[in-house]
């Protein structure tokens, strides 16, 4: 199996069971590829202007609580 289309025929034939321990599987498969990606961005720096942005943001008090955010209070 070497294709998306090989691959995703071969989905179609497993049991619901099989198909769902596949979807947990693949989720925290991303969640942690996720995570390294986001690990590695932080070790060289590209986060680095996103992070001063958001102390300078906080010491200036130009922040607003999450929820408000969220659901426009």
């Amino acid at each position: 199996m070497s294709t998306l289309t090989e691959i995703e025929a071969a989905i179609k034939k497993l049991p619901e069971g099989e198909i769902r321990q596949l979807a947990v599987w693949l989720q925290t498969y991303l969640d942690e590829t996720w995570d390294r990606q986001i690990e590695a961005d932080l070790e060289s720096g590209k986060l680095d202007h996103l992070i001063a942005k958001a102390e300078a943001d906080i010491a200036a008090n130009n922040v607003r609580d999450l929820d408000e955010v969220l659901y426009d209070t």
